[in-house]
């Protein structure tokens, strides 16, 4: 059962599959909130390898925002104006715990 839109079968393996680039993300998606730190690590886990360019672009420029807007995003509190972010909010909420 896939549960984000990224994890679609292709033929070629994943771009990213260095794990000690991959291990810097961990890092930098790391944000000291468990919640926040959960999320993060299931979405690099079942989706990031592989995502395209421009969903990869989308979640970094997500790490950048400030955790306090990030906590209310992803936990439901706010509605985040952004489209990009917010289909990445739905993705990252429905990945499995």
């Amino acid at each position: 059962m896939r549960y984000c839109r990224c994890q679609r079968a292709t033929a070629e393996e994943p771009t990213m599959d260095k794990p000690a680039e991959l291990n810097k993300l961990r890092w930098r998606s790391r944000r000291g909130m468990r919640e926040l730190d959960h999320l993060f690590d299931r979405y690099l886990s079942h989706c990031w390898a592989q995502a395209s360019e421009a969903e990869r672009g989308v979640f970094l420029r997500f790490l950048d925002c400030e955790d306090d807007k990030l906590w209310r995003w992803l936990m439901g509190y706010e509605v985040c104006q952004d489209a990009s972010f917010a289909a990445l909010i739905v993705t990252m909420r429905a990945l499995p715990a």
